[in-house]
């Protein structure tokens, strides 16, 4: 057997800096942690839905190869129209998961002599996409409208701008509104990935771009279903040029086994059902309110999204805190560093609208007893 200390010494290092990752299980608390915040991976009409639309069809839990090949059917192109029509966009195409559309779409699209300019928080799936892209690259301040439109004058070729709509570690919403003015005057294309807006930013959970009116604006959208739609994948929003380019270009899309019909039924059910979830979207937004009243405005980010951060500087100090919350039954976890710069570790916490008042005040009064 060949040796393996240099793993051995990666993790060593890891764990002297109190920053070794672990999987757990969830255990039973009072969830604050996931990302399902309308609660439909757990929503019996999504499940009811799904199993109608399933039982109609001759193959369920497998499609039997990749979309060019044996793996394309008729519910997952219905999904995308549905879904295109639904986010207003001319076409869509449905990719695995969040990362591989963005693996595939910056992967593929941006070319040598091209540049993408990138929020210094974007998201590590359009890092990778961009590591793979002969383009350049380079990033601007985080929601720095002003540093954007610097280094754009510095930009050449085809000129690319991603965003996201609400930052997964910060929670706070892009100023999409002047960054898309900045992309048109300086013809770049801008791309917004709606991961975390997706079912909760929105009069009908349309995401950011929509309720800004901003869709003729953007050159790309990304929706994700792992969050809010609680199930699986994501789709690329765009025209019907940039779908047939990516089902020819975007690796990620070609050289993988579609998703099976079973995963195309569920996210048509809950998009059946999310866009009228107005009294949830309510609530959340209510809870939302509660828990920053609570907080110290100083130890918050400023977050009106179901993402709270609060901040703990230090591994150990979040690690402990994080650790005595999770004594009590609930559910919140640390974010450390590597994954956030060094001093501004955190307390990710993640409000659903299957929370109650109770829940949060039992929270809020835990972390500042």
């Amino acid at each position: 057997m060949q040796k393996e200390d240099f793993l051995k010494a990666a993790l060593d290092k890891r764990r002297e800096q109190n920053a070794l990752r672990q999987l757990r299980l969830p255990g039973g608390k009072v969830d604050f942690c996931s990302n399902d915040y309308l609660g439909l991976a757990r929503n019996e009409r999504v499940q009811e839905t799904a199993l109608t639309i399933t039982r109609q069809l001759p193959q369920v839990h497998g499609s039997g190869g990749s979309r060019l090949l044996a793996g394309n059917y008729g519910l997952i192109e219905e999904a995308e129209r549905v879904l295109a029509a639904f986010h207003a966009s001319p076409a869509g195409l449905i990719f695995n998961s969040g990362y591989d559309a963005n693996l595939g779409l910056f992967a593929s699209v941006p070319q040598k002599g091209d540049t993408i300019v990138y929020d210094q928080l974007i998201h590590a799936s359009i890092r990778d996409g961009m590591r793979l892209s002969p383009a350049q690259s380079f990033s601007f301040l985080h929601n720095d409208v002003e540093d954007l439109r610097k280094k754009l004058s510095n930009a050449t070729g085809n000129i690319f701008v991603a965003v996201e709509s609400v930052y997964s570690m910060d929670g706070d919403k892009a100023p999409l509104e002047a960054i898309a003015s900045v992309c048109e005057a300086a013809g770049a294309h801008l791309i917004v990935d709606e991961a975390h807006a997706t079912g909760v930013v929105g009069e009908r959970g349309e995401g950011l771009v929509q309720a800004l009116q901003l869709s003729r604006q953007c050159f790309a959208r990304v929706h994700t279903f792992g969050k809010a739609v609680g199930c699986h994948g994501a789709i690329v929003l765009g025209s019907t040029d940039l779908r047939d380019y990516l089902v020819n270009f975007a690796r990620s899309f070609i050289y993988t086994t579609a998703m099976p019909p079973a995963a195309a039924a569920v996210i048509l059910a809950s998009y059946d059902i999310f866009p009228d979830m107005h009294a949830e979207r309510a609530h959340l937004h209510a809870l939302i309110r509660q828990f920053r009243d609570a907080i110290p405005e100083n130890l918050r980010l400023d977050s009106e999204t179901p993402i709270q951060i609060v901040m703990s500087p230090g591994n150990d100090e979040v690690r402990g805190l994080a650790h005595r919350l999770q004594g009590i039954g609930l559910d919140v976890r640390a974010i450390l560093h590597p994954t956030v710069p060094k001093g501004r570790e955190r307390l990710r916490v993640v409000l659903h609208s299957f929370n109650t008042e109770e829940e949060v005040e039992k929270l809020t009064t835990a972390i500042f007893p």
